[in-house]
């Protein structure tokens, strides 16, 4: 399928890997041009290249950690007449509801919440000048059905989810299309780290902890970095306009709801 959207501008955050990576990959096998971030400069220029031979579009790196001020604006000073925006930072760590003092909920908003709202403030009057836009934030599948352990991310991804929800009704009418992916588990250096806890806690091998963790999703596996780029470019695509303010699980059924 033919997205329409060659030649369109997208900055991607955290992209040097994982599902940011994912989301860069697919926009390119359109024909999107590129600004690529993340915090490491070896990872980033490394994924950069790679794209660029595979796709031939015009990739920019800046790095810069996106969940501070700084980092934002750097980005922001690169990343010009940008048509695409995808939001995305890594989640806070776990533990329990004892656990957390005020200075981890802010730390938490900081990256989660407030970091993609800045960016979008920012970018979101460009778009809507041109009449066309598309923002896909990345959050979790905790926003449907909240993990105990991750209550910082629970929380501050939440509060995104409801910034999304009126903020996307007021700028539809623009051309620009804000929405949600809700990633459950997949290959990432992410779920590398949760089943390195599983295996220690438990004294199991990985695995044995990374099957232990797919029989409890009913596809049966971990999603690819592929599919959910996939999934990220169709939303940026010329066929996604009248999706408006939705949040899409992409979780191989793991949240049990109808709705």
């Amino acid at each position: 399928m033919d997205l329409g959207i060659a030649g369109k501008r997208a900055l991607v955050c955290a992209s040097s890997k994982g599902l940011g990576l994912g989301c860069a990959e697919a926009l390119a096998e359109a024909g999107v041009n590129l600004v690529m971030n993340a915090r490491g400069e070896e990872a980033l220029v490394q994924a950069a290249q790679s794209i660029r031979d595979a796709y031939g579009v015009e990739v920019e790196t800046v790095v810069a950690d996106v969940t501070t001020g700084e980092g934002q604006a750097k980005l922001l000073a690169a990343a010009t007449d940008i048509d695409i925006l995808v939001t995305n930072a890594g989640g806070p760590p776990p533990g329990l509801w004892s656990d957390w003092e005020r200075d981890d909920f802010i730390k938490a908003l900081d990256a989660n919440m407030l970091a993609p709202i800045a960016l979008m403030k920012a970018l979101l009057p460009g778009m809507m000048d041109r009449g066309w836009g598309r923002v896909v934030n990345i959050t979790s599948q905790s926003v449907k059905a909240p993990i105990a352990v991750l209550g910082l991310s629970n929380s501050a991804r939440a509060g995104l989810t409801g910034y999304v929800a009126g903020t996307a009704r007021q700028v539809a009418g623009s051309g620009v299309c804000i929405n949600n992916l809700l990633p459950g588990i997949h290959a990432t250096d992410r779920a590398v780290s949760l089943d390195s806890g599983v295996s220690a806690q438990q004294g199991i091998t990985m695995e044995e902890a990374k099957a232990q963790r797919a029989a409890t999703i009913p596809a049966g596996r971990y999603g690819s970095r592929t599919e959910f780029g996939a999934t990220c470019a169709f939303l940026c695509s010329q066929h996604a306009g009248f999706i408006v303010g939705q949040n899409i699980l992409l979780d191989g059924g793991s949240t049990n709801a109808t709705l």
